[in-house]
């Protein structure tokens, strides 16, 4: 696990540091887009690993609520947790 970094201009301030394995983690920011949300992982130094966007078949999310990313978070999905619910972000271009 590593320490959340510094945080460049390119990253979104809304955006959620979540560590990984040894070494390695990512910066994750969400958003509403109409009926789903975009998601988009950053890595540590700020460039983007991925973008798409994704829906959840759970209902309750609120994104104007307190929520913090989770595991398992990757490309094609996400999971997040808010009034300790998991909800699970899946990627429609997967």
């Amino acid at each position: 696990m590593i320490t959340e970094p510094k945080r460049t201009d390119s990253i979104p301030i809304e955006s959620q540091w979540l560590s990984g394995s040894v070494g390695s983690g990512s910066w994750f920011f969400i958003e509403k887009e109409t009926s789903n949300y975009r998601i988009i992982r950053y890595s540590p130094d700020g460039i983007i690993e991925c973008s798409g966007i994704f829906n959840t078949k759970k209902n309750g999310f609120e994104i104007g609520k307190p929520y913090r990313f989770t595991f398992l978070s990757h490309c094609k999905e996400c999971a997040i947790i808010q009034n300790e619910i998991i909800y699970k972000f899946y990627n429609n271009e997967y």
